[in-house]
C-alpha cells in the first residue's frame, strides 16, 4: 500500500497539520480501508485539546468513525472482502485517506446506503440507539425529552424515537432555528431553553404529567430541569456535558417520583459488550437501507479544511453531523 494523507495533531490546542504518512504493515487480524468520509465528533476536538478521557500520544490522527471501501484484508479476516463498502469504528486514525483497523470493528454497508449517511451512523445513531433501547428501554407511545436536540445525536434520537420506536419527542435547543430543525426532523414540540423555562414548558406540553424519558447532553441547569420534568417512574439518561458543567444529582428527586438516572457511554460498549455494539450497528444499517431513518448532515469539509471544520463545531455553528470528505 502506498502512503496517504492524514490530519495530525502534533501539538495540543494547535491547528492540525495535513501531512503524508507511510502506510503501516497489515497484521493478520487487520483490514486496510480507503476512507471516503469521516464523522467529526466533539470527542475528537477534546482529544486534540488534551481534555478527552482517553489520552493519545503525540502526534496522532483524530477520527473515530468512518465509511469507506476495503483495500486489503489480513489472512485471519473473513467477514469483509476487498472492494466491499464498510463503516468502521476506531479510537483514532479515521481523519485520513486510509486507516488500518481490527476486522471486528467493521460492518458491511448495503449498496443502497450512501457513504455520507453511513458515516453518520456509528457515533450519533449508535449512541441514540443505546440510550433509547438499551438504557431507557423506551416503549411505544412514551414521550421523550431530548436536550441539544439539533445536534447530531439529538437529531438521531428524534429520528429513531419517532420512526423506529413509535414514541413522541419534545426537543430542547438553544435557539429558534435549532428548534425549527428539530420540529422538521420529527419532534412534536420544541422548547428554546435559552429563552423559556424548560421545566414549565414540558409541564404545560404534557398536561402536568412530565416525560417518560429524558436524554441530556448539556449538563448543568438544563440537566436539573430535565430531571425535574420526569413523570412517575421516568428515566433520565446522561449522555454528555456540552454546556461544560457536570451536575450533581439531588437524590431526593429520584426518591419522590421513583425515577431512575443512568448514563450511556457509547465507546465502552465496544469494549465490554461487542455483540450488543455490533447488533446496534447492524440494526442501524438495516433501518437506513429500509428508509426508516434519515441521517442529517449539517456540513461537509474536505481534509484540507479540517481546522475550519473544528472551528465550525467549536463556534456552535453546526447542526446535525459534520463530516470530513476524503474524495
Amino acid at each position: 500500500a502506498r502512503g496517504y494523507r492524514a490530519a495530525q495533531c502534533t501539538e495540543l490546542n494547535q491547528p492540525l497539520v495535513v501531512r503524508d504518512l507511510p502506510a503501516p504493515p497489515l497484521q493478520p487480524h487487520q483490514v486496510r480501508v480507503r476512507i471516503h468520509y469521516c464523522g467529526l465528533n466533539f470527542a475528537d476536538i477534546l482529544a486534540c485539546q488534551g481534555l478527552y478521557q482517553e489520552k493519545h500520544a503525540l502526534p496522532f490522527t483524530p477520527g473515530m468513525e468512518f465509511s469507506g471501501t476495503v483495500m486489503e484484508t489480513g489472512e485471519d479476516v473473513s467477514a469483509v472482502k476487498e472492494g466491499r463498502g464498510v463503516i468502521g469504528v476506531t479510537g483514532t486514525g479515521a481523519m485520513a485517506e486510509q486507516c488500518v483497523v481490527d476486522g471486528t470493528a467493521l460492518w458491511p454497508v448495503p449498496g443502497s446506503v450512501p457513504g455520507e449517511d453511513a458515516a453518520v451512523l456509528p457515533v450519533a445513531y449508535g449512541t441514540a440507539w443505546l440510550a433509547l433501547c438499551r438504557r431507557a428501554q423506551l416503549q411505544p407511545g412514551e414521550t421523550v425529552l431530548v436536550t441539544a436536540g439539533a445536534g447530531a445525536t439529538g437529531l438521531a434520537i428524534i429520528d429513531l424515537a419517532v420512526s423506529v420506536f413509535q414514541a413522541k419527542v419534545i426537543a430542547a435547543a438553544g435557539s429558534d432555528p435549532k428548534c425549527q430543525l428539530a420540529l422538521a426532523s420529527g419532534a412534536s414540540h420544541a422548547v428554546n431553553y435559552s429563552r423559556d423555562s424548560l421545566r414549565e414548558q414540558v409541564t404545560a406540553l404534557t398536561g402536568g404529567r412530565g416525560v417518560d424519558v429524558a436524554i441530556d447532553a448539556v449538563g448543568g441547569d438544563v440537566f436539573k430541569a430535565a430531571l425535574k420534568s420526569l413523570a412517575w417512574e421516568g428515566r433520565i439518561v446522561v449522555m454528555g456535558f456540552a454546556g461544560g458543567k457536570i451536575p450533581s444529582i439531588p437524590a431526593n428527586l429520584l426518591l419522590l417520583k421513583n425515577v431512575s438516572a443512568m448514563g450511556v457511554y457509547w465507546g465502552r460498549y465496544q469494549q465490554e459488550d461487542l455483540p450488543l455494539f455490533s447488533s446496534a450497528m447492524s440494526s442501524l444499517l438495516q433501518y437506513c437501507q429500509e428508509g426508516k431513518i434519515h441521517p442529517h448532515i449539517g456540513a461537509v469539509f474536505k481534509l484540507e479544511e479540517v481546522n475550519e471544520a473544528f472551528n465550525h463545531v467549536l463556534q456552535r455553528k453546526s447542526t446535525g453531523k459534520v463530516i470530513i470528505s476524503m474524495k
